[in-house]
């Protein structure tokens, strides 16, 4: 950052967050995001994806201060010493998942996802799909709760909650995790190349209806998605000195 840290800050609707809000434009100004070296999100993770996808447009790095719940994205917020902190911040460069789902009415919708992509059962009955990789069928039949692909960035989020592998950041593989998988009942998911084309089918998408989700955009009724990489798109993400993604990661395996 330049030394005069011209800043956008964006907030979420809470109002801890609209406070730090206020108190920040009053101490440090505000410029318009197209005249901003760096955005400054204030909120939780949820959140901080929602304003890295704004920003991608504008190609700026998103620095997240946690005004949020848990803040796995964020940096610790404190008001003092803003300018310093951007000028000494790491950045992590990441790509996106991309997402492509057709619905059971013939709709085609295509989306990007930072953390995940998901497949979750939308009735009372589980979800029965059919996995393939590269074109090639590698489970026939995944009877479960759902099922989801995941990035390094977002290893530590649904996909950890599912008992998905924490994935190094800089690793060029994707996370392939089954929820609550009922058949084959000792399946605990798959490492793919970060190259790899994942397709869900549903099969019986009239009896067991599915639902795809793409960080926070929902595809209800699909039957079928397509997952892979997005090395085209880049997101920016600024971290204090010691506390990047890649510490992160490794010390979520050890807390």
């Amino acid at each position: 950052m330049r030394p005069s840290t011209a800043i956008f800050f964006r907030a979420s609707d809470a109002e801890v967050a609209q406070s730090a809000l206020r108190a920040l434009v009053e101490r440090y100004g505000q410029v318009a995001p197209e005249a901003a070296d760096v955005i400054v999100a204030l909120g939780g993770d949820g959140f901080m994806l929602q304003v890295m996808n704004e920003a991608l447009s504008l190609g700026k790095p998103v620095y997240g201060m946690n005004r949020g719940t848990v803040g796995f994205l964020m940096n610790t917020y404190q008001e003092d010493d803003l300018p310093a902190r951007l000028a000494a911040a790491e950045e992590a460069v990441i790509n996106p998942l991309h997402m492509k789902a057709e619905g059971v009415d013939g709709t085609i919708t295509e989306a990007l996802a930072i953390n995940e992509v998901s497949l979750l059962r939308a009735g009372p009955q589980a979800a029965t799909l059919r996995l393939s990789i590269d074109g090639r069928t590698r489970l026939e039949e995944l009877v479960c709760d759902g099922a989801l692909v995941s990035t390094p960035a977002g290893s530590t989020a649904y996909n950890y909650s599912a008992h998905g592998p924490i994935l190094p950041i800089g690793s060029e593989v994707l996370a392939v995790t089954a929820v609550a998988a009922f058949r084959p009942r000792r399946w605990r998911g798959a490492l793919v190349s970060k190259a790899a084309r994942v397709r869900f089918d549903v099969a019986d998408p009239a009896k067991r209806p599915v639902m795809a989700n793409a960080d926070s955009l929902l595809v209800p009724d699909v039957a079928w998605v397509e997952v892979r990489s997005e090395p085209s798109v880049t997101h920016r993400i600024l971290f204090d000195p010691g506390h990047g993604l890649e510490e992160r990661l490794i010390r979520e395996q050890f807390t």
